[in-house]
């Protein structure tokens, strides 16, 4: 092999980790390729030839993006009506939209002063934009729009991947998880929501590498597209908090909402109960498929003791559990022993919002997948949720083939899709544990396994600790007689 050239930086280049030799998981299945990359190789300064880790990454998403597409083809060759995206599991939210929202006869149709399109504006103008492309003589304009829709996740799912790859430090191969994970095969395709998850990649590269004004740009753009971009920052604050570096907090949260205002103000002023319709439906629907309050109702319905909880009480129970969830993370945050890391905090911080949210849709897991990879990089872990992620993938669009079914016997039991729905919550409530874990005990961290620190702390990087929880206790009475009896 070719040493590779010295760039001009003294440092040189870091080598890099490799799962075949790092994760005990993966290495059991290199015996047939030879075994594990040996000790004396040097990954990372050594030019491998042409297959770089960015090269085999691009490779990979791109076999995963042709996956998506496999994925919904029983829908575009069969069509999207009747039952057949839930028989095939090839739904998708962009065509039944294009043709009941009226973007085929106005693509613009959700800004207008009668809108009643239930997504945040840039979102909207995404899908206004994509509508405003589709050639107005096309035999079938919503298979196109379709098509186009989903090249455009492919290049996002493409930027997310190499952003995660970039801020895995010195575990670029983490971000292979997001390349081939098959909750993004499957649930990427159902909505628009990689828009977001690749806004929010950026942002957090931008973090990383210092750049708190573009961060906070880009993840308030995020934000306009779905809310939960914005739960990161609370991350942010933990650190700020933690390292009496409040002005970066402000700063990145400060531009991320002043962003979010620059491109909701216009519109809420042009449009303003168009504008309302978003929240006002988002307030008042009920409990969404695969939520917590769903089977929660699902079996108060057939029970004498447990009673059901319409929209209003989810609305404030969800609120008041993200709530305490989210000062739960704080007070970690502040108790670890070492600063805990951007990507674990962010993830168990998301990952709260999903739990307790209204609405769980079967896309939430796109959002999850670039921070587990982020917070919790193992790939055992990764794949047995991957595999509950699938078959809950699977029993929720059976369960709502059932529910239209003629034959009862043959449909699809609603214990079936009740246990899959527990079963995706249990793991994902597992994974938040082992974040956790790993937060109170760094020797439990992957990353830090590795010998790096944070390589997300971007303005966070070195600075020592200003203020904890455990610093507080020991200034304490008990702190203080402790000192004094030491003297």
């Amino acid at each position: 092999m070719r040493e590779s050239k010295q760039p001009k930086s003294t440092r040189g280049p870091l080598r890099i980790t490799v799962p075949s030799r790092a994760d005990g998981f993966l290495r059991q299945f290199t015996a047939v390729i030879g075994g594990p990359l040996g000790r004396h190789s040097d990954p990372g300064r050594v030019n491998p030839g042409f297959f770089t880790v960015q090269r085999v990454l691009i490779i990979m998403t791109v076999i995963g993006s042709l996956l998506m597409l496999l994925a919904k083809n029983p829908c575009r060759v069969n069509g999207w009506g009747g039952n057949n995206p839930y028989i095939y599991a090839c739904y998708s939210d962009w065509v039944p939209l294009f043709s009941a929202r009226g973007f085929a006869d106005n693509p613009w149709i959700p800004f207008s002063a009668d809108a009643q399109f239930e997504y945040p504006v840039l979102m909207s103008a995404v899908a206004s934009a994509v509508a405003s492309i589709v050639p107005q003589d096309a035999a079938n304009r919503s298979l196109i729009y379709f098509d186009m829709n989903l090249i455009l996740v492919a290049v996002l799912w493409l930027v997310t991947v190499l952003c995660t790859m970039r801020m895995a430090g010195r575990r670029p191969w983490d971000a292979a998880m997001v390349a081939i994970a098959p909750g993004i095969i499957l649930a990427g395709s159902v909505n628009w929501d990689m828009w977001a998850v690749a806004l929010l990649a950026l942002g957090m590269l931008s973090f990383a590498r210092g750049r708190t004004v573009l961060a906070g740009i880009l993840i308030g753009l995020g934000a306009a597209m779905k809310i939960y971009p914005f739960f990161v920052l609370g991350a942010v604050l933990v650190l700020a908090i933690r390292t009496g570096r409040l002005k970066t907090f402000w700063v990145a949260g400060g531009t991320a909402a002043l962003t979010w205002a620059a491109v909701n103000l216009p519109y809420a002023l042009a449009y303003p109960d168009s504008f309302k319709h978003f929240f006002t439906f988002s307030s008042e629907r009920g409990a969404g498929f695969s939520s917590l309050w769903h089977v929660w109702n699902l079996l108060a319905a057939k029970s004498e003791v447990l009673k059901p909880f319409d929209a209003q009480q989810i609305s404030r129970l969800g609120l008041v559990l993200f709530f305490l969830a989210c000062a739960g993370v704080l007070v970690l945050g502040l108790l670890a022993k070492q600063r805990p890391r951007l990507g674990s905090l962010a993830f168990l911080i998301v990952a709260s919002f999903v739990m307790f949210n209204k609405v769980y849709s079967p896309q939430f897991i796109v959002w999850l997948i670039p921070l587990f990879a982020l917070a919790l990089p193992k790939w055992k872990e990764f794949l047995i949720w991957m595999l509950v992620e699938v078959a809950h993938f699977y029993s929720v669009w059976y369960y709502l083939d059932a529910m239209n079914a003629e034959n009862a016997q043959k449909a699809f039991p609603e214990s079936g899709y009740i246990l899959a729905v527990i079963a995706h919550m249990l793991m994902l409530a597992y994974l938040m544990y082992l974040v956790a874990r790993s937060v109170i005990d760094p020797r439990r961290d992957p990353i830090r396994a590795v010998g790096q620190d944070d390589p997300l702390a971007g303005p966070f990087a070195g600075a020592p600790d200003k203020f904890t929880l455990r610093s507080l206790a020991a200034k304490g009475p008990s702190g203080a007689k402790d000192k004094e009896n030491a003297a």
